[in-house]
């Protein structure tokens, strides 16, 4: 067929030939309104990355066919939820929005177990759960469950994709959206695809970049570096089943996907489809900066991964527009707000401010941070950030050597110096860290560990040190205080509200030695709940009390939240403070309340000039975390050690 290079005229086209008749006459309606709505995007995109192909169209028509099919799948009820996001487009920017990631198996350990979970999700404030990859997966090995056998079957030892279903339906009813996980660059090389380009069909060969020898490899490694170099050198596996190099990103047994395949990009449609008729809110996508290769380049955050991301957004408002996008880009600060746009990713996570948050404790400087977030933390309205201070993955140093030169820093000495402080390494250090993935070319790592034991909880229960104690307990709540106010969703990773220490179990694991992530993946068992939520401190240990610290005052931090829009949909402006040691911003509301968020990372107290109430021109303001009152003419505010004030205006 012919098709025309005019969106209206391919559409018509292509529902001439597309069958309907599966649809009820209410759903071919919406399809159509939808297509109407979304098409000309979605087919500027499509030509912009595959227009080059004879057969591009035929694709196009197929995608339309896997739009058709995941309309029909889709229950009324989420077709509902379909109306209300599209009703509340800025729900995700609510202050009472709070998330939590964790593991199935660590808080479970079943999905049927999760049911049992929801009042102590709900005792934290928990709004939305970020379930870590749960699909069937590789036994042993499987990175953590990010190299995917089957999207579309739950890992056995979780449950089924029924009790899935059942667990999303549980969570909307507790007010509770369920964040899923979609591993789209790469599958397991036990996925079906993988299987058949093993048994040597050319059509799945296609599906993978494949390569008969190291010729186009060793020009493309010329560019890119290495992510795991303590796993395996280099970008690419020899397979001798079908005696090719197989790109391999990450590890061995994870299948780079071929994205100029056109058959590619439906077949993945596919799979993010069924995920997101599950039943969820939001979708991670995973490694996103990998998914388009370019000779020459560094194969991270090319144009056209921006084109594809965009096309597959474009689906998703056709079939599923409840469903947001969050970008996991831990790349350099300008890479990673490419990705943030109502057309792309609606949310991101915000790796800079993690970093720089880790960064200001060990230096107790605030300079690099402040001038960090005055350059990159503004995004647009319709977007947000999710703001964490751990998760399951290691620390990377990601932050901008312009930025730090600016201000005197040498980018690899600094790093050097935050790698040897977080992993106990520096004279001095309160750490207990874990290095990751050391590149025994250059010596570089990346850091692991808990929330606890790299604020100095560890060391300091080691030691029975109270004041230690204390001052580990005043690091932690500071890291999420700010997260928790400076704009966007905060996210805790699951063990961080207990303030759970290093498991070092997995050194005794086989399949999980040799990756020191698992350091900081760490279980909740029914019996730290139980410790969580009692009514007192009777019979605990010191380091059950410390834990019972840290989930209250994160508990309570969280109630005060949800009571003000001021943590919602609001603007932030991050100030100078004239204090190395202080880092402060300004949330404003256009109902015009203010609040003036002022953080002290020295061990030591500061006095803070006045000058800082003109963000709020002076006025009365009270102090929402110890209602202490201030007339907002104070000539100094004095800052005790690791404190932080949340003073509001209105």
């Amino acid at each position: 067929m012919n098709y025309s290079a005019d969106s209206t005229v391919c559409l018509n086209r292509i529902l001439g030939s597309v069958d309907l008749s599966g649809l009820t006459k209410k759903d071919a309606a919406l399809f159509r309104r939808r297509l109407d709505a979304h098409f000309p995007s979605l087919f500027e995109k499509y030509l912009q990355v595959y227009g080059h192909q004879y057969d591009c169209h035929w694709h196009l028509e197929q995608l339309v066919c896997v739009l058709r099919d995941g309309i029909k799948n889709r229950k009324a009820s989420l077709k509902r939820q379909d109306q209300e996001k599209l009703d509340a487009p800025l729900w995700f920017r609510d202050e009472k929005q709070v998330g939590m990631a964790c593991y199935v198996d660590l808080m479970g350990p079943t999905l049927n177990d999760l049911h049992d979970r929801i009042p102590y999700f709900k005792a934290l404030g928990i709004t939305y759960l970020h379930l870590m990859p749960l699909y069937d997966a590789p036994k042993g090995d499987s990175d953590g469950g990010y190299a995917v056998s089957d999207y579309r079957k739950v890992n056995p030892k979780l449950g089924t994709t029924a009790d899935l279903k059942r667990l999303a339906e549980a969570l909307e009813k507790a007010g509770i959206n369920l964040v899923l996980d979609f591993v789209f660059n790469h599958t397991s090389d036990e996925h079906a695809w993988a299987k058949a380009a093993l048994a040597g069909d050319p059509t799945y060969q296609n599906y993978y970049y494949l390569f008969d020898d190291r010729t186009q490899p060793d020009e493309y490694e010329k560019t890119l570096r290495e992510i795991f170099p303590q796993v395996r050198r280099g970008s690419f596996t020899y397979n001798e089943t079908m005696d090719k190099w197989v790109w391999t990103t990450f590890n061995s047994f994870q299948w780079d996907l071929n994205y100029s395949n056109p058959a590619v990009f439906n077949a993945i449609t596919s799979e993010m489809l069924f995920l997101a008729n599950l039943g969820c809110a939001g979708l991670r996508l995973d490694a996103l900066a990998f998914i388009w290769k370019e000779l020459g380049t560094n194969c991270e955050n090319q144009p056209k991964a921006h084109t594809l991301i965009q096309a597959f957004n474009c689906c998703l408002q056709i079939v599923a527009p409840a469903v947001v996008f969050k970008s996991e880009a831990i790349v350099h600060p300008d890479e990673v707000i490419k990705y943030v746009h109502h057309d792309e990713c609606q949310l991101s996570y915000n790796p800079l401010l993690m970093a720089l948050l880790w960064n200001s404790l060990a230096t107790r400087k605030t300079r690099l941070l402040t001038r960090s977030m005055q350059k990159s933390f503004t995004i647009p309205d319709d977007t947000t950030w999710v703001n964490y201070v751990r998760c399951h993955d290691d620390i990377g140093w990601t932050f901008d050597d312009a930025v730090a030169g600016e201000l005197g820093i040498n980018g690899y000495d600094h790093r050097f110096f935050l790698n040897q402080f977080y992993t106990g390494r520096f004279d001095g250090s309160f750490a207990h860290g874990v290095p990751f993935a050391e590149n025994p070319s250059n010596g570089d790592c990346r850091v692991c560990g808990s929330l606890a034991s790299l604020c100095g909880l560890e060391d300091a229960l080691t030691r029975q040190d109270n004041s230690a104690i204390d001052t580990a307990i005043d690091r932690m709540l500071l890291l999420y205080g700010i997260t928790f106010s400076i704009g966007g969703i905060p996210l805790i990773y699951s063990s961080d509200e207990l303030a759970l220490l290093n498991d070092y179990s997995y050194r005794n694991d086989d399949s999980k030695r040799h990756d020191d992530r698992w350091v900081n993946r760490i279980a909740v068992t029914p019996d730290h709940i139980s410790m969580a939520l009692a009514d007192d401190d009777t019979g605990l240990s010191l380091t059950e009390r410390s834990q019972r610290r840290v989930f209250h005052g994160l508990q309570n931090m969280l109630s005060i939240r949800k009571q003000h829009p001021v943590f919602g949909v609001a603007s932030t402006t991050i100030l100078s403070t004239g204090d190395d040691h202080c880092f402060a911003y300004l949330r404003e509301h256009d109902n015009g309340q203010q609040l003036l968020v002022i953080c002290n990372f020295n061990d030591h107290v500061q006095q803070l000039q006045g000058e800082i109430l003109n963000a709020i021109g002076h006025r009365p303001c009270r102090d929402l975390l110890n209602d202490a009152a201030l007339s907002g003419n104070e000539a100094v505010l004095t800052l005790r050690p690791l404190q932080q004030l949340w003073l509001l205006v209105g």
